[in-house]
């Protein structure tokens, strides 16, 4: 809050009272919903959400609309791609939104996906050569700027498109179009999970993708934590992303019985 204050902007802060035992608790960029009614409560003209150590960053609109790390990174990237600021592509992992992938293309930005972790979003933009990437999460890396996540110089990125083209961030959110995403976390009993081993699942995976015929994506990947498969389904149709997203679950229940 203070250095959002000494650059002029006037700050309604909440959340921002730790006792060492409420960090991220109910607050910030992981509750999302709080930055939100704020907004809506005060008519900001922006909302600014941080995770405890503000390596992450959640935005919110002055329309109440959620901006995760997807729109935001997609507004940066072709901003900076318009004013030949953005040195060569973006990062993202396998959780980003098809939709943000679909605006990379239409902006001309070359996109590859990493395994979700900032170290590997990490990894990839060294191999790359390339300086902008990040998750859905918020966890965003601006390598020109800083080595590591920090929610803080993100927002000040943002603020600053902001000042300069004179528009709000839902105009500037527009550079791209969310898609719906379902996910449907599939407790297995048989460690690990390697989808080659289940023609069935592969075969039901195929029927999906058919189905999509090119509109969305499908992923099935293993939680690194849990005894778990995540079952992710994404399309132009929420209705037809829920249903198929269930029908694969289904499948993957069934054959990992």
């Amino acid at each position: 809050p203070e250095l959002l204050k000494s650059l002029g902007a006037k700050v309604i802060a909440i959340g921002v009272n730790p006792n060492g035992l409420n960090i991220n608790k109910n607050c910030g960029s992981m509750y999302p919903e709080k930055i939100k009614s704020a907004v809506k409560k005060y008519k900001a003209h922006i909302g600014i959400s941080l995770d405890g150590d503000a390596d992450r960053i959640i935005m919110c609109d002055e329309k109440s609309n959620i901006i995760d790390g997807d729109q935001i990174i997609a507004a940066l990237a072709t901003r900076w791609k318009n004013k030949k600021m953005l040195r060569g592509g973006v990062v993202g992992t396998l959780m980003t939104n098809w939709g943000f992938e679909q605006a990379m293309k239409q902006h001309a930005i070359p996109f590859v996906r990493a395994s979700v972790g900032d170290r590997y979003v990490l990894e990839a933009l060294k191999r790359e050569g390339w300086t902008l990437g990040g998750e859905s999460s918020g966890h965003l890396l601006n390598l020109a700027l800083t080595t590591t996540g920090d929610g803080v110089i993100s927002a000040l990125q943002v603020l600053t498109v902001l000042k300069i083209t004179g528009k709000s961030l839902n105009e500037l959110k527009q550079c791209m179009q969310k898609t719906p995403q379902v996910m449907i976390n599939v407790p297995i009993f048989r460690q690990p999970f390697e989808i080659s081993h289940y023609p069935a699942i592969e075969l039901a995976v195929q029927r999906v993708e058919e189905e999509l015929a090119g509109s969305g994506r499908v992923l099935l990947r293993p939680s690194g934590t849990e005894p778990l498969v995540r079952v992710m389904v994404e399309g132009e149709s929420e209705e037809q992303v829920r249903r198929l997203a269930k029908t694969l679950a289904d499948e993957v229940s069934q054959e990992t019985a």
